[in-house]
């Protein structure tokens, strides 16, 4: 059996928290079994797992908030069969969605299902699920995760559709959401503002100097779309929303055709010069403003100060970012402040600890905030050596929380091998303050070698977690997903019951 190849349907009645299952053609050190060196994207953390499991009443340690009432959901690259171990590209996998239910206090399941694109589902000798719309960009979405007016959707880039899926993380099929008569559709991280309920979405495609910024509406419905003339076909991953504009990121990573055949086909451009572009979001002339070398990972927030400064807070990677190895990168949070009537922008640092997938109370979207959270992840950790690629002795995984106000960051350490991804902010069920609520993020329990979902007070952020949900299995690191809340079934999907506010995308 090769890394990677699925054996699937494994069932657990009353999980006891210790049935973790292991790929047993991989260890710790990022060798094989056979001597042959492998990618530090095919061992330990990142290792894919090979079935797809069903758990029901899951243990806890604590006690997970009694309102508390969807699911969290996480996307990220599990390949089915690795080829060539050494030149594994991780963010190739097909889309995999690991899952957890919880209600009245009980985390009432676990699923984890790849998604299902054509050759997933030839791979796995089922039966395809719905028609694409072009056999050639028919991929297994692998970098999102979110509800939407009773439908779940997962997500990539580039011009590829999202698929649905079920209640139960079923694959239903390639659908239409946010597609154009131009061939752009929703990619994955699109926006929701939440005072006005429209979702926001900023699609470019593989080869077109065109990207086009996408309204819904609540339901999923496209209200109007703008085009916008972006010369050299640049990587726009993210963008962001204020109250009156659309920020757009024209970095110096650019799609080459010469890299298709490495399957990720952007390099990083010396000649291009960095830029952010301020446009109405009814549409219009687009205002670029210079920037430093760099590229954008993600997008925190961004604001009005004043009529005339915006705030953009992001993840920013160095110079030379390379896409085929982002966990080469060293990302820090950066604050750029775009001054409309001088014609400038002010960058400054915010935290020079490396890290990645920003958050905040997504009911501040595009609004004045105070606190941000992210993740020092193993991804961009440095390796001990060359034949050891677990991260080097002083580092530890950890969720930070930004106070921005008073320029102080707090970090919940989780260790060396207490692997953590992204976090979701969830509010509290009467919030009285903007951090009034929980983060939950899946995290790595090196004893039992399976993942928790833990629960964290964001107003006590370095205590104890309110609770840590153990899950039968190990859940690789990912990369993007949400709080979907609400749980009454409906064909094809899931009536997201949000309160507040609160959807199932942020």
């Amino acid at each position: 059996m090769s890394p990677g190849d699925p054996i699937r349907n494994s069932t657990i009645g009353k999980s006891n928290g210790n049935g973790a299952i292991s790929n047993s053609n991989s260890n710790s050190n990022g060798n094989s079994n056979n001597g042959t060196r492998r990618s530090r994207y095919v061992s330990g953390n990142f290792a894919p797992v090979t079935e797809e499991v069903t758990a029901y009443d899951l243990p806890v340690t604590g006690r997970i908030p009694a309102h508390l009432d969807g699911r969290y959901l996480r996307n990220g690259p599990n390949p089915l069969g690795i080829d060539d171990p050494g030149a594994h590209l991780w963010t190739l996998g097909a889309g995999m969605v690991h899952g957890v239910r919880i209600r009245d206090g009980r985390a009432e399941w676990y699923r984890n299902r790849w998604v299902r694109s054509g050759a997933v589902a030839d791979r796995l000798g089922e039966p395809r699920r719905g028609t694409p719309v072009d056999e050639r960009m028919d991929i297994s979405p692998n970098v999102q995760v979110a509800g939407l007016a009773g439908r779940t959707y997962a997500l990539l880039e580039g011009g590829i559709r999202p698929y649905e899926l079920t209640y139960e993380l079923d694959t239903v099929g390639p659908c239409g959401l946010g597609a154009t008569p131009e061939g752009y559709s929703a990619n994955a991280h699109s926006v929701v503002d939440p005072h006005t309920g429209e979702l926001h979405s900023l699609a470019f495609r593989y080869g077109s100097e065109q990207v086009q910024h996408i309204v819904m509406d609540a339901a999923g419905t496209v209200r109007r779309s703008t085009l916008i003339e972006v010369p050299g076909n640049p990587y726009m991953h993210d963008f962001a929303l204020t109250e009156r504009f659309v920020l757009l990121y024209d970095t110096q990573v650019v799609f080459s055709p010469a890299h298709l055949a490495a399957g990720v086909p952007f390099t990083w451009d010396e000649r291009r010069a960095a830029r952010v572009g301020v446009m109405p979001r009814e549409g219009g002339a687009v205002r670029w403003f210079e920037l430093a070398p760099h590229l954008v990972g993600h997008t925190l927030n961004a604001y009005e100060r004043t009529a005339d400064e915006l705030v953009v807070d992001v993840v920013r990677h160095p110079p030379g970012m390379d896409l085929r190895n982002i966990g080469a990168s060293r990302p820090t949070l950066d604050r750029w402040t775009v001054d409309l009537a001088a014609g400038t922008v002010r960058e400054e640092r915010l935290d020079d600890r490396v890290q990645e997938f920003p958050r905040l109370n997504p009911r501040h979207t595009g609004r004045p905030y105070r606190y941000g959270y992210a993740a020092a992840v193993e991804l961009y950790a440095p390796p001990t050596g060359p034949g050891d690629d677990r991260p080097d002795e002083g580092f530890s995984n950890a969720l930070l929380k930004h106070d921005l106000s008073r320029g102080t960051v707090e970090a919940h350490e989780f260790g060396r091998d207490g692997a953590v991804g992204e976090a979701v902010f969830v509010a509290a069920e009467s919030p009285t303050a903007e951090d009034d609520g929980y983060l939950m993020a899946y995290v790595h329990d090196p004893d039992r070698g399976a993942a928790d979902l833990v629960v964290l007070a964001a107003q006590d952020f370095t205590g104890e977690p309110l609770a840590r949900i153990h899950l039968p299995v190990r859940v690789p690191l990912g990369l993007h997903g949400n709080w979907v809340p609400g749980g009454d079934r409906v064909p094809g999907g899931d009536r997201t019951a949000g309160r507040g506010g609160d959807t199932g995308w942020s």
